[in-house]
């Protein structure tokens, strides 16, 4: 019964990263037909993480009422209803009517799924998730492409990915009984559990450089994510529909390296995962800062999603262990929370410096993100390890 519930929890991770990459790789193709600036994109993933930091906040009071397994069925179906809305959206202003659902279907299946993983799971099993997490951001982009390619647009995408999604959801639905039936021990942890407020919360050792380090990967993420098929067409001169396809190689490298960083990360554990991740993000923002052209900028995507594999799987794995089972729920909130405002802010951010100047400042962005980062989870490593010694 348990390997089958966790089966289910694989599958609820590729649903989680279907819908997060296709509104960069559509973008191309939708603003011009909504009638609206390249920059707008911003907006709309603006007000989806405003759903996910809102429904993040409030994710240890619901699993208290509900339980995980019914957030995450309610979420799902949540988020497939708004894709489906996305794809007969002929406006600007109804498109981002739909993206209040898409944003508040996100951030509590997030945080709990994350928590009920890092508390009851190995490391190992984290980066294997969140693996199949990028399964379904790689499929999310191509399947687009595909749509594009073959004489559809971009609603026939978004309506592929709601049907996927209710499948989904339906299959949660009748998943309920084993939810309940493991829920009883997590039940039980989280009553002894405390809801941290805001002001609890940043005065426990580390808690404000693990929301930084949040913060910054989720804007390092959503920007390379949302902006690559934008960068490849307005700043290299590539079609949009080869861009909408190429674009996921950087979700391809997010999958692949966390498949790999699974069996890896049972020798070197989180901590020397997350520094091996910011690397190689390095070395990527590099190889696509080399003036050779297409291949290299190709290669530059790859790199730095592999460098983003084993970094939020590590920094998630380690909460409990940073901050106690107790509580660690209420700290998953919160970095769930920042994690959201960093892919609200940045990229509208990017986007908005791409009109004043250049889209070409895209890999001095990624540089930029990646500094605060390295900063933040240094930070994080020295107030854990001295809180612990005292």
């Amino acid at each position: 019964m348990f390997s089958l519930l966790l089966a289910i929890i694989y599958a609820s991770f590729i649903s989680l990263g279907l819908p997060d990459s296709i509104l960069g790789s559509a973008w191309p193709s939708m603003y011009v037909k909504l009638g609206v600036p390249v920059s707008y994109a911003g907006i709309v993933s603006m007000i989806v993480a405003g759903g996910t930091i809102v429904s993040s906040l409030f994710s240890d009071r619901l699993i208290r009422k509900i339980g995980t397994g019914a957030i995450t069925a309610i979420s799902v179906g949540m988020t497939a209803g708004a894709l489906f809305g996305f794809s007969v959206s002929g406006t600007f202003p109804a498109l981002c009517l739909w993206a209040i659902p898409y944003g508040l279907g996100a951030g509590s299946v997030d945080a709990a799924l994350n928590n009920y993983v890092a508390v009851n799971f190995e490391s190992k099993h984290m980066n294997w998730l969140h693996c199949f997490w990028g399964v379904g951001a790689s499929l999310g982009p191509y399947i687009m492409g595909l749509c594009l390619t073959g004489g559809g647009t971009w609603a026939d995408g978004y309506r592929t990915i709601a049907f996927i999604q209710a499948a989904l959801t339906a299959v949660l639905i009748f998943s309920l009984p084993l939810w309940k039936k493991k829920q009883s021990a997590q039940t039980e942890n989280i009553e002894k559990s405390k809801v941290l407020s805001f002001k609890e919360l940043i005065k426990i050792p580390g808690a404000k450089p693990t929301l930084l380090a949040f913060f910054g990967y989720c804007a390092l993420e959503a920007t390379a994510g949302m902006w690559a098929s934008s960068y490849m067409v307005l700043g290299r001169g590539m079609d949009p529909e080869t861009a909408a396809k190429w674009a996921s190689l950087f979700y391809l490298g997010i999958t692949g390296g966390r498949f790999i960083s699974g069996f890896i990360t049972i020798k070197l554990g989180d901590r020397k995962m997350v520094t091996l991740g910011q690397l190689i993000i390095g070395l990527g923002i590099l190889t696509l800062l080399l003036p050779l052209g297409n291949v290299c900028a190709f290669a530059g995507l790859i790199l730095i999603g592999a460098g983003c594999a084993p970094i939020y799987p590590g920094l998630l794995h380690e909460t409990p262990e940073n901050f106690g089972e107790e509580i660690s729920q209420s700290v998953m909130g919160m970095q769930m929370a920042c994690a959201y405002i960093g892919s609200a802010l940045m990229p509208t951010l990017f986007g908005a410096a791409a009109d004043i100047a250049s889209i070409k400042l895209y890999p001095l962005f990624l540089l930029l993100y990646i500094l605060a980062i390295t900063f933040a989870v240094s930070r994080l490593n020295r107030e854990v390890k001295r809180s612990k010694t005292e």
